[in-house]
């Protein structure tokens, strides 16, 4: 605690719960800090004021001041407001400019968010300066952020911020903020010597925002240690394994946790009946029975389902699921899908839930309180993903008894233990290559120990509950990092 009560860290990111989400960035943001504000840091946020911000939170800010900043390769000036408030012990600096941020969704296209995140990497250390609040670490976070690691060893040195160290962490590096060198060049304003290949460039007319980052930042971190090793590799690097591995001493990987307030099926007000690791087997089916009503499934306890909570991309193993959707389904088993995305996904899945009326039901929408029921009421989780950084989705299924089936990539591997029959460990059941087949014997495997052999699935399903998935550890190995910077 001594060491961590003097840590002073400073997140810079696109969006945050609940302000504004649009993936698992945005609980990172906000589950990281307040974890770290338990281990004693204090910990400032920093974000950019859109619109689409809910007026109950704009109403809570408090105006801290503004300044002009020069920003362009040509000098023009633009305004940086300061808005402010306080949340579970957190402070949230919100960045204004209406220019930037005052029309449309936070990611609107590359084009435009080339200049806003230009902007939005350099007034955050402006702002830092501004409320004369210096950290011991400036924590940037994907691409949108990655600037900032660029800025602070470049045209912030010689100011105060400039003696904070750098973390940048990629949440998924399939995003880059790749565009033209002039495009780049002209909103970043910054030097000329810097648009080479060892840092920006990534071919004689492209630049990569991230690239950048990851060349100035003090220390890169990704969301488990899989995938750390994975994007070194020419499938997983997306175009920057090389980059990677030549920087990859000062590269490391820490699972994300989730919000064990948030996530809580002793506490959970949407679910029709909670219950904890001590009561589950008595408990969980009536969520079961629920939610098989709500959806228009055969009612049966003693059914199998399957919860598949995903947005409906490639990325996530979706086309493995539509070649062996028919073979999974049983008399004994019913899937529930719920997410969007992909027209074909969705146009298949909706095909899925008409063929087989009482067995499937295809929810192609987002809710919330939705979610929280298939988690409850699900026996299993399906998570074939392509790649996943981490993953968020199966670690809420375990804090809810439901055991999640997963490839073995990025934090899938690194998160789930595959079931071992002969001894009975492990708390899921997994396969390794990208294959339909292998997800079907997986499917297979675990439907077997849930309808054969039931004392098995119910420790597998208490194992999975009783698993620490909070972000207390993370923010641990976090601390640790910190403290080895500031050193």
């Amino acid at each position: 605690m001594s060491t961590a009560i003097q840590s002073r860290v400073a997140f810079i990111g696109s969006e945050c719960y609940p302000f504004v989400k649009t993936g698992g960035l945005g609980d990172v943001m906000y589950a990281l800090p307040r974890a770290l504000i338990r281990e004693g840091c204090q910990v400032r946020v920093l974000l950019p004021l859109y619109r689409v911000i809910p007026q109950k939170y704009k109403d809570q800010m408090t105006w801290k001041g503004s300044f002009m900043m020069n920003l362009t390769q040509d000098g023009r000036e633009f305004f940086v407001g300061i808005m402010e408030m306080e949340k579970d012990g957190v402070l949230y600096d919100f960045i204004e400019n209406r220019e930037f941020f005052d029309w449309g969704n936070p990611y609107t296209g590359l084009w435009e968010d080339i200049p806003k995140y230009c902007y939005f990497s350099k007034a955050a250390l402006a702002a830092l300066n501004y409320l004369n609040w210096v950290p011991d670490v400036v924590h940037c976070h994907d691409w949108q952020a990655a600037l900032a690691p660029v800025y602070l060893r470049t045209l912030f040195a010689p100011t105060p911020v400039g003696s904070a160290r750098s973390i940048l962490t990629i949440h998924n590096l399939r995003f880059q903020g790749i565009c033209s060198i002039e495009h780049l060049k002209y909103w970043s304003g910054l030097p000329d010597d810097l648009f080479n290949y060892s840092v920006f460039l990534i071919n004689d007319h492209e630049a990569n925002m991230f690239k950048g980052g990851l060349a100035y930042a003090d220390r890169v971190t990704t969301v488990s240690e899989t995938y750390a090793r994975e994007i070194q590799t020419d499938f997983y690097g997306e175009g920057l394994n090389s980059h990677l591995w030549y920087h990859r001493e000062k590269l490391s990987g820490i699972v994300n946790g989730i919000d064990v307030d948030q996530w809580d099926p002793r506490r959970d007000s949407r679910l029709p009946e909670n219950y904890g690791p001590e009561d589950v087997l008595e408990r969980k089916w009536k969520n079961k029975l629920a939610l098989q009503q709500r959806l228009g499934l055969t009612e049966d306890a003693g059914k199998f389902v399957i919860g598949l909570i995903s947005r409906l991309t490639d990325q996530k193993g979706l086309d493995l699921v539509n070649t062996v959707f028919e073979q999974m389904l049983d008399d004994q088993t019913q899937i529930v899908i719920l997410g969007t995305g992909d027209p074909r996904y969705e146009g298949s899945f909706r095909y899925f839930e008409n063929v087989h009326h009482g067995q499937v039901c295809s929810c192609i929408l987002y809710d919330e309180g939705l979610s929280h029921q298939i988690y409850a009421g699900a026996d299993a989780l399906l998570v074939p993903s392509l790649f996943e950084p981490c993953g968020l989705t199966q670690l809420i299924a375990m804090r809810y008894g439901t055991v999640p089936f997963v490839r073995e990539t990025g934090g899938l591997k690194d998160t789930v233990e595959p079931y071992n029959a002969n001894t009975g460990a492990g708390n899921g059941f997994t396969f390794d290559r990208y294959r339909a087949d292998l997800l079907l014997d997986t499917v297979r495997r675990g439907r077997d120990v849930f309808v054969n052999n039931r004392p098995a699935w119910d420790a597998i399903v208490r194992r999975d509950m009783e698993k620490d998935v909070s972000w207390d550890r993370s923010a641990r190995q976090y601390l640790n990092l910190y403290s080895e910077l500031k050193k």
